[in-house]
């Protein structure tokens, strides 16, 4: 994390200091970037037989525990936007950055599509063995270096950046706290549909927070494999739905679900596309929150493990 990151404010200084020359090509580069790690993505997770075993046993469990997770996470970011801003539906900030804010919702879902289109194409071309599911680990960092390096550029090429991280409500740092108890609520919820799993074992898998490999390893040490196995799913889901539906998260519950949505990942994988979506304003915000809600993953997760 701390290179990606390292690599984005160097690109953020680069573009700075580049700022009298518009860089109008880098949008595009951004989003080809996103298409090639969502690609690599499906790439990973065709190769891994525990996933793909997964899906025909636990998957529909893991998909009913990120959707509360996810959904308890964006309601009461939501209910955070409006005690900000005082506003009943939450609205996007004036930004340079276009955002889908008009329209319909197969309007919306435009990018979104093209994005499942790249991760199921990784996932087929995986599982057919047209590509070895070791090659999109090693080459999705690189992918993602590329891609943290251009959001600096980016970031920093913006004449309005500073202006906008000045205006940001300070009181926006209580986001990660936000997004940690709504997630918890909503996990704690689905405990009751899924009956034959534990409140705690529920509130460790939502405790992963999209980080989906240091929590399925934590759990699979403490509650066992099939139980990792969940976590795996549920964070990886976590993740790709953020990545998949950030244009409607905004449209629906106001510039800060996204980076509710996206948990621990904020800092990092879906980054780009919040920056994207929400606007640059909220690149600061976003970053702290990753490393937020990182950081609590292990606390957490051990604290519902040892329940």
């Amino acid at each position: 994390m701390f290179t990606v990151i390292g690599l984005m404010l160097a690109g953020m200084l680069a573009g700075f200091l580049l700022r009298k020359y518009p860089l109008g090509f880098i949008h595009p580069v951004i989003t080809v970037l996103i298409w090639a790690l969502l690609f690599l993505l499906g790439i990973e997770v065709g190769g891994n037989e525990a996933i793909l075993h997964g899906l025909h046993t636990i998957g529909l469990e893991a998909v009913v525990l990120t959707l509360g997770g996810t959904l308890g996470s964006v309601m009461a970011a939501r209910l955070l936007w409006q005690a900000l801003t005082g506003r009943k539906r939450g609205k996007t900030p004036t930004s340079s950055t276009p955002r889908p804010t008009q329209g319909g919702t197969l309007h919306a879902l435009k990018g979104s599509l093209v994005i499942v289109g790249f991760f199921v194409l990784g996932i087929g071309c995986s599982f057919a063995g047209l590509v070895p599911g070791h090659v999109g680990t090693r080459v999705s960092f690189y992918t993602l270096c590329a891609l943290m390096t251009s959001v600096g550029l980016s970031v920093g090429n913006d004449p309005q950046t500073l202006k906008n991280f000045r205006s940001l409500n300070p009181r926006l740092v209580f986001l990660p706290v936000v997004t940690i108890v709504g997630t918890l609520a909503g996990s704690a919820l689905v405990s009751l549909l899924l009956t034959h799993r534990s409140l705690t074992d529920c509130l460790a898998v939502g405790s992963g927070f999209g980080y989906y490999s240091l929590s399925s390893i934590f759990i699979t040490e403490y509650r066992g494999a099939e139980l990792g196995t969940v976590a795996l799913l549920a964070n990886i889901s976590r993740e790709l739905l953020t990545l998949l539906t950030a244009p409607l998260l905004l449209r629906w519950f106001g510039p800060l679900a996204p980076i509710s949505a996206g948990g621990a990942t904020t800092a990092d994988t879906t980054l780009p596309v919040i920056t994207r979506i929400s606007g640059q304003e909220f690149v600061v915000i976003s970053i702290f929150h990753g490393f937020v809600t990182d950081f609590s993953v292990p606390f957490l997760v051990t604290l519902f493990c040892s329940f």
